[in-house]
Order: structure tokens, then sequence, then C-alpha cells
């Protein structure tokens, strides 16, 4: 039974890595359609601005739970504001422009800190298992994703904020015609969806070396999640993580690492094959 509570574990914890690192993209994608190729750099601002701020004296969790959100919303907000209302419903230049973004994002980090790997250590200890040990803030990560989604759920199905910005994702100039910036709507839902994506970048900070490439880890994984999702934003990125992070631990544990990322991206073409609108195109199509 030991061995299973640790698989158990394990299974979870790359379920909720998936989760929050797709949050803000099943944002900024799944509800805007904007192809945020900057994705993965939003997540290394994430870890550097908690990293940064955590070796400068700030307690962890205000580094992980205040200071990143708000600097990478606010980059988010800077970046909508300059590059992307201009290219909405031009999918091809925001990938061009955000891909850009992403280069100029690596350039300038790596100007500053240099290729070598820094990181923080995790705020908590570990736990046993019989003979197996575990890092407790597995199961604090566990819980940030499960907390996370289901605030993205509150807030869109239960504030004035969510329907406003569902409404205008969905019928602009009727937004606009009851007296809604459409504009405004954008730029604070983008900001929103950077902000969650730097969580998930300060949450991963203790867990992962740092380094101003280390978006390119995560972007793929996150484009597969949110598609294989489907349009339904939290059902859909939530089934999909349960789907692929299952696949990927598991191979993992019987294999290498390698191939558990192999047999997650093989599981992925096989959905889209199936199921071409993603999870929530056959099923949950009246969730949210």
């Amino acid at each position: 039974m030991d061995i299973v509570g640790s698989v158990a574990v394990q299974i979870f914890y790359m379920i909720a890595i998936l989760a929050l690192v797709s949050s803000g993209l099943a944002i900024i994608f799944g509800m805007m359609r904007v192809i945020n190729l900057a994705h993965g750099e939003f997540l290394m601002l994430g870890a550097y601005a908690a990293v940064v701020a955590t070796k400068a004296g700030v307690n962890i969790w205000i580094s992980m739970f205040i200071i990143a959100p708000i600097f990478v919303g606010i980059v988010g907000v800077i970046v909508e504001r300059l590059v992307i209302r201009f290219l909405y419903g031009r999918m091809m230049d925001t990938l061009l422009a955000t891909w850009a973004l992403s280069l100029l994002f690596i350039g300038v980090m790596t100007t500053i800190f240099g290729n070598a790997t820094q990181s923080i250590t995790a705020p908590v200890g570990t736990f046993s298992m019989g003979d197996y040990s575990e890092s407790v803030y597995r199961l604090l990560i566990i819980a940030f994703a499960v907390v996370s989604m289901l605030g993205i759920y509150l807030v869109l199905r239960h504030t004035r904020l969510g329907l406003i910005a569902r409404g205008t994702m969905q019928n602009a100039d009727m937004a606009s015609a009851l007296g809604i910036s459409p504009q405004r709507v954008y730029t604070i839902t983008f900001g929103l969806g950077a902000a969650l994506t730097g969580f998930a970048g300060a949450v991963l900070a203790p867990v992962s070396g740092l380094l101003p490439t280390m978006g390119a880890t995560y972007i793929a994984k996150a484009f597969i999640t949110v598609i294989g999702g489907g349009q339904v934003i939290v059902t859909g990125t939530s089934s999909a993580a349960v789907l692929f992070g299952t696949v990927n631990q598991v191979t993992t544990i019987l294999t290498t690492p390698v191939i558990g990322t192999v047999a997650l991206f093989v599981a992925a073409l096989i959905l889209l094959r199936a199921l071409p609108q993603g999870i929530t195109g056959r099923f949950f199509r009246r969730g949210l």
C-alpha cells in the first residue's frame, strides 16, 4: 500500500503541474483566442520574480502569492496594450508577435541573470509513507492547482467580472452597445491570464531549475492540455490535465521521463484524432 500511495502522489502531482501551467493559457487562448507563444516566458518571469524577491529577503509565500502574479500581470497588461490589442482576429500575426516577445524576454533575462541555473529551497520538508518519502511541497502544489481551477470557475461563473468577460468574448459589439468597453475587458482578461501564469511559474520555482529558457519545458504541454480540453475552459483544461498527467506519469514510472513525455504527445495525437474539438467538444459541453 505504501508504493500505491507514493505513485498516487506522483500522478496527482503531474496532473497539478499541467493544470497550473495551463490555467493562464486557458484564459488567454481558450477565451480570447490569442496564440501566446510567450506563455512559457510568462512562467519564467513569474519564477524569477519569486526567486529575486525571496533572495532579497521577502517571505517566500508573499513572493509566490503576491509579488510574482502582480509583476507578470503588469507585464501582461503592457504587452496587451502595446502589441496584442492591434492583432485581435489575426492569429498568424499574433503568433509571430508573441514569438518575437518570447525571444525578447529570453534575451533580456539572459543579459540580466546569465545562463547559470538559479533556485530557491522548497519552504516545507518531507513526509514518510512506509519505506517511501515524499515532499510536502508536492501536496501543496496539488492543493494550489485545485484552488486555482476552482477560483477560475467561481470568478467566471458567479462574478460580474466573469459574466462581462464571457459576454464580451462571445459578442464584443453587443457588449459595446451595453456600455462596456471591450478593449478594457480584453486588457483585464489578458492581465489576469498572465498573472495566473506568473503564479504558476512562482509555484514551480522551488521544484525546477531556473533558466531564461525554462519556458520551453512547459509551453508545448500547456498548449496540448488546453487544446485537448476543448472550448469549455475549466472543465476541459482539468479533464485534459487528468488524462495527460496520468499517461505521462504512469509511463515515466514504468520507463523513463523521456518516454513519459513521448507518451503524453502520443496520447494528445490520439485524442485530437478521435475528438477534433477536444474532450468538451464531445462531453461536458454545458460546463465552464
